[in-house]
């Protein structure tokens, strides 16, 4: 088999790791490691043009944007390691008939040195097209005839790491999709992609410049609003019961507020109902994603 050109990325579909010899499918990235010799932490950061440099990392979370068909694919940087447990992966894109270029070997020092610092990478690194786009009438003229639609709404909710989770929670319990905040919002890819194990490519999530507006817009619609607080008159379990009962709307609109403020003013007066959950002992508050996968959990037609 002749070599391929270096310079010019593969476009063939995925190809499995070959563990009885050397990986010749994959195309080897930056200096080889000297046998016996420790890893080199002074390294030269591998020559990657700025158009190829990964944005997502983490095992789950480029196996899930790798196996999307909605995703443009245009590098993958993976350890001899990780190859190892990525097989299946690219085995499954085969089949699948997806256009992937052919992963690059690299060491994981080099991985360390084009993402961020402290990036839990596991070895292996994705350069892709960023998660589809959706806004608020995409998600109204979807669910305009199911029997029964959850949303979830995060109000100032920003923190990466709590996005992140919530979108993993919210894609366990069958949510139909998340609603942000346009402004201050965290871009679907990085820490909160790989918080997230690959809810990114599951979950829709659409922006929204106005809340107030987006959840009259809903409403208008036939959404019933609940707003998730401590102070609310119903507790989460009423809902349960009546879900059970079949009196509980059938299209559901769910808010969460940022840790320590909660729901602004604005934000709270457009809620049909407030509700809390049932917390108690000296430590009465959960953190925003916590709280959210118990109130998504209550809502899911998984807990009916």
């Amino acid at each position: 088999m002749k070599q391929k050109n270096k310079n010019k990325p593969s476009k063939t579909k995925g190809t499995p790791y070959n563990k009885s010899s050397k990986p010749n499918n994959f195309t080897k990235k930056g200096p080889g490691k000297k046998q016996g010799a420790a890893p080199n932490k002074a390294r030269s950061t591998p020559d990657i043009p700025k158009s190829k440099m990964p944005n997502l990392y983490g095992m789950h979370a480029v196996r899930e944007a790798w196996l999307n068909q909605e995703r443009d694919v245009s590098a993958l940087y993976i350890t001899e390691q990780a190859a190892k447990q990525f097989e299946d992966v690219l085995e499954a894109g085969k089949r699948s008939g997806l256009t992937r270029p052919a992963p690059r070997l690299i060491e994981k020092q080099q991985i360390d040195k084009i993402l961020p610092d402290g990036a839990v990478h596991q070895g292996i690194a994705l350069c892709c097209s960023d998660a589809r786009e959706y806004d608020i009438q995409d998600f109204i003229i979807k669910y305009e005839h199911t029997d029964y639609t959850v949303l979830a709404m995060l109000d100032q909710v920003t923190d990466p790491h709590n996005i992140g989770a919530i979108l993993r929670s919210a894609s366990a319990f069958g949510l139909d999709g998340v609603v942000m905040q346009k402004k201050h919002a965290p871009i679907l890819d990085g820490v909160l992609a790989k918080t997230a194990c690959g809810a990114v490519d599951h979950i829709p999530v659409a922006h929204a410049t106005n809340l107030a507006r987006a959840i009259e817009e809903l409403q208008q619609n036939g959404f019933f609003v609940y707003g998730l607080d401590e102070r609310g008159e119903k507790d989460i379990n009423d809902l349960q019961q009546e879900k059970l009962n079949g009196t509980l709307p059938r299209k559901i609109l769910i808010i969460l507020g940022s840790e320590g403020s909660g729901l602004r003013r604005l934000v709270q007066e457009s809620c049909d109902a407030i509700v809390k959950l049932p917390t108690r002992g000296a430590i009465a508050s959960l953190n925003v994603s916590n709280a959210a996968a118990v109130a998504f959990y209550a809502l899911s037609k998984k807990a009916e």
